[in-house]
């Protein structure tokens, strides 16, 4: 291919990721939550203080978080993480039980 052509090709901008502009007010996360223990963080985002619509809504910013993060988390990290969904998952139920008895 002459030097001309190649010269003439345009490069595309990567498009801006959707969740970049995720504006959220449902949650109120303390900074550097995701980075401690997976107990902390079930037991932090299920307080009202954090997420005053409840575990649900800390639930999706722990999936978020994790999601968005994507390939920079390391392994043991991310399993951390996963424990912390499994924590929360469990108290999420906990609270259904409870509620759907009284």
């Amino acid at each position: 291919m002459p030097a001309q052509k190649r010269a003439k090709r345009k490069t595309t901008a990567k498009p801006k990721r959707w969740s970049a502009a995720v504006n959220t007010d449902s949650t109120h996360p303390p900074e550097g939550l995701f980075n401690k223990s997976a107990a902390t963080i079930a037991r932090t985002l299920a307080m009202k203080k954090v997420s005053p619509k409840g575990p649900g809504s800390g639930m999706r910013m722990l999936t978020f978080y994790i999601n968005r993060a994507g390939r920079n988390l390391s392994a043991a990290r991310r399993a951390e993480l996963a424990k912390a969904k499994e924590l929360l998952s469990k108290r999420i139920t906990r609270e259904k039980q409870r509620k759907s008895q009284a």
